[in-house]
């Protein structure tokens, strides 16, 4: 469709009758006041020749003020009819494609509801859901890769954050532009996900299984006093920072060389002996 483009019209023969009455009545008003005003013109006229009281020329300067009152007050009225015709009508918002239609021949329209939704130029946006820490990363402008499984890769960016998160979920919605997406095949409705680029930085990185949880903080079990297969763990308390995949980041507590144990740490305690298994 295009904008401006006449999508439907609600049942208007009420308003075309206001409408009518309304300028009849602004018809009328208009020979009233051209009336009154040339009776004033002439009590003006005479007003010096005594022909008149001043009492009778106020009268007519009244009356010509009264007239013109009338007529403005039937030109607001028409106005306003005018405006109710035009609510009678749904126009296009802007060039686009109608995506779907709720609107039925007949049908008692409900105020609020939804007629129509169009795709505004074409163009699709991507809402992805994110926790409120890695929304704390974002802004407006800030370019993303949209991945659509058997479609491919598509580039936008954010377009709004929502400023509020949802209350079941505590997650947030993040809006991204797709200028590009009708040419790539697209639709509405699809499931994707999506890449924010953050710039690049380098970290040490450990597999998820290798943390513990333990009062609310995180540990990892270090090897320290190894003879032969057996060593001693130590519990280090570690801060860790981004996630990428099924991997975390350790932004304080253990060196890149420190040997740790990878999997079963929430059996253990500080200074467990374990079996040293190599892979």
């Amino acid at each position: 469709v295009k904008k401006g483009q006449l999508l439907a019209v609600f049942a208007d023969e009420s308003v075309l009758a206001d409408v009518a009455q309304t300028k009849a009545t602004l018809a009328e008003a208009e020979a009233t006041l051209g009336d009154a005003r040339l009776n004033a013109s002439r009590a003006k006229q005479v007003a010096t020749t005594g022909a008149l009281s001043s009492q009778q020329v106020d009268q007519y300067l009244t009356s010509e003020k009264t007239a013109l009152a009338k007529t403005q007050s039937a030109k607001a009225q028409l106005d306003f009819q005018l405006l109710r015709q035009k609510y009678t009508r749904v126009l296009a918002s802007d060039d686009g494609i109608i995506s779907s239609r709720s609107a039925t021949l007949g049908a008692v329209a409900a105020k609020g509801q939804e007629l129509f939704r169009l795709i505004r130029q074409n163009r699709l946006e991507w809402r992805g859901e994110l926790t409120a820490a890695e929304m704390s990363q974002l802004k407006p402008g800030i370019a993303v890769s949209v991945i659509v499984p058997n479609v491919g890769q598509v580039t936008g960016k954010i377009r709004f954050l929502a400023p509020t998160l949802d209350a079941q979920s505590r997650n947030g919605l993040v809006y991204v532009d797709l200028p590009a997406a009708d040419k790539q095949g697209l639709r509405a409705g699809m499931f994707a996900h999506g890449e924010f680029t953050l710039g690049n930085s380098s970290g040490l990185t450990i597999p998820q299984d290798t943390i513990s949880l333990r009062e609310g903080f995180s540990y990892v079990f270090r090897l320290s006093e190894q003879s032969d297969d057996r060593a001693k763990v130590s519990q280090v308390k570690v801060q860790l920072g981004r996630r990428t995949g099924d991997s975390l980041e350790i932004l304080s507590g253990i060196n890149a060389d420190d040997r740790l144990v990878a999997s079963g740490a929430s059996f253990l305690a500080d200074g467990d002996t374990v079996k040293v298994v190599q892979k």
